[in-house]
């Protein structure tokens, strides 16, 4: 006898409700198991939050109370002291004193950076208004012995090398890590300077690290040998982090145990040898945290009877999903783009809205061809739409954001960005509803939504090489945006076959993509 189509029903949600919850449950264990591995990496450590003046600093001091040399650590442009974690506990588990802060608009620093990158003469003079009280106030700590290290990535190291060039006698040693040096950077007399890239950036960043030894007086130098000497501050070393690339430089261990070592030789020191290793914890809570989306996704509400979206196959997506990717940087090209104090973040708030508009244009041309349902009269539960549209954004913004703020990079908007956390999402929501709808539908092709988001950024790279001096820095972000793509795009396609409608998952991309953006970039000024 066949079992009753009701009977099939029923266990067929038992099954779903206990894989859920079996899933809910290892995503939990995973997520407590990386969390634990993660505060314990600071374990006996004495970390202290001050200010001095507008400027957020973080004290890390090992349990021992005996002299020592201090450290100032330094983040790049769209960084954040956070990011400098795994150098600042890898160094103070190892007897050293280290300071981290944030630059002016970037993270807790509510000071404003500069509105063009390529005003060099004030960008150092804000950057070092960040450096100097922090290693002002890092020396007069009690323990510190006089001695000073300074260690920074990418932007920073251009002030780094120009603090050390101004203070010979105090800089004992310098890490730059994948350096922004400008022309005018003189490096020759810097004492003991390690220079650490990682293995898959550009090749002509590798160059210039080339350059560097050979201007200290090295013969056809090569990455990895020690030129000069650590006794008498003369030593040079370039190193090439294997894996890795302009972010994942400061979590190498590779890099991280070069500076190690080369501190305690410039210092005379032996420490612990505790390397900070955050990667793998940080992959498993964010791995538990993804999966934890899909049993909580269950508990969201239905908001249509169907699956609702254009529903298009590939011959009537395509001129759909090209036409947004090729307009977008063509229109914004000779566009003023600085209606938000945020650098670069104006330009993708811009790039985001038009690229949603036009998006919305082909699908209004297409409207009534093939019986596509309208987005706003298709029967739609709006208060259930609203509910799980919340309850999802909160899960995609706050829930990641915690995570990422204090273990990562500052990702939690300050009261001088939530105006602007708005201003961005009117871009981002533009973007998301109609990209959403586009790809999705009974009928919908098999890979449109990875097809448009790697369309998307295929027209972020268009607008780069169109405006290379002003948009330069976004080829560092469009990583990063590559890496947000497919989390939030597991978790979206989860919550859209629950729901069935594109808009609960839209808007919660839209607040989740704007919070980042606004609080990722500087502000420069004008909040």
């Amino acid at each position: 006898m066949m079992p009753h189509p009701e009977s099939r029903t029923r266990n067929r949600c038992r099954r779903g409700c206990l894989a859920a919850v079996a899933i809910a449950v290892v995503a939990l264990a995973s997520i407590l198991t990386a969390l634990w591995h993660l505060t314990a990496a600071t374990r006996g450590l004495e970390i202290t939050h001050l200010r001095a003046g507008p400027v957020p600093i973080t004290l890390y001091r090992p349990a021992s109370t005996a002299p020592a040399p201090v450290v100032v650590v330094a983040h790049g442009f769209a960084g954040s002291q956070q990011l400098m974690q795994p150098y600042a506990i890898t160094l103070a588990r190892n007897g050293y004193i280290v300071a981290t802060f944030d630059f002016a608009g970037h993270g807790r620093n509510a000071a404003p950076f500069v509105a063009s990158l390529m005003d060099q003469e004030r960008r150092l003079r804000v950057l070092l208004d960040g450096l100097e009280p922090t290693v002002a106030l890092a020396l007069a700590q009690p323990g510190a012995d006089g001695r000073l290290a300074l260690v920074g990535h990418s932007m920073a190291a251009d002030v780094l090398a120009r603090y050390a060039q101004a203070h010979l006698g105090q800089v004992s040693a310098l890490v730059l890590l994948s350096p922004y040096l400008s022309k005018e950077t003189r490096t020759d007399n810097l004492r003991n300077l390690l220079l650490i890239y990682g293995g898959l950036e550009p090749e002509m960043l590798h160059r210039q690290g080339i350059e560097v030894l050979a201007g200290a007086g090295g013969e056809a130098p090569q990455a990895g040998p020690i030129y000069g000497s650590l006794a008498d501050g003369s030593a040079r070393r370039l190193l090439l982090a294997e894996g890795v690339e302009h972010i994942g430089v400061l979590y190498a261990a590779e890099g991280l145990a070069a500076t190690l070592d080369w501190l305690n030789q410039t210092f005379g020191r032996s420490g612990s040898g505790f390397i900070d290793k955050p990667g793998p914890w940080l992959g498993l809570l964010y791995l538990g945290l993804v999966a934890l989306a899909w049993p909580l996704s269950r508990l969201l509400p239905e908001v249509a009877a169907r699956p609702l979206g254009a529903g298009l196959g590939w011959r009537r997506l395509l001129p759909a999903a090209l036409l947004p990717a090729v307009l977008t940087p063509l229109i914004l090209w000779k566009l003023p783009t600085d209606f938000l104090p945020v650098l670069i973040g104006d330009y993708l708030a811009l790039h985001f809205a038009v690229y949603g508009l036009l998006t919305w244009l082909a699908l209004w041309l297409m409207r009534g061809r093939g019986g596509q349902p309208n987005p706003v009269s298709a029967g739609i539960h709006w208060r259930r739409l609203a509910l799980g549209a919340a309850a999802t954004a909160i899960y995609f913004t706050l829930v990641f954001g915690l995570a990422t703020d204090h273990f990562v990079t500052a990702l939690l908007p300050g009261p001088e960005r939530t105006w602007v956390v708005l201003a961005m999402l009117a871009g981002t929501l533009s973007y998301f509803t109609a990209d959403e709808w586009l790809t999705r539908g009974e009928g919908a092709a098999r890979g449109a939504y990875a097809f448009t988001k790697l369309l998307f950024l295929l027209s972020l790279l268009l607008a780069v090489g169109l405006n290379l001096n002003e948009l330069f820095f976004l080829i560092i972000i469009v990583p990063a945006i590559l890496v947000l793509f497919f989390v939030y795009g597991v978790m979206s396609g989860w919550v859209y076959r629950r729901a069935k409608h594109p808009w609960v998952s839209a808007i919660a991309l839209a607040v989740a993509f704007a919070t980042a953006t606004a609080v990722t970039f500087p502000l420069v000024g004008g909040a």
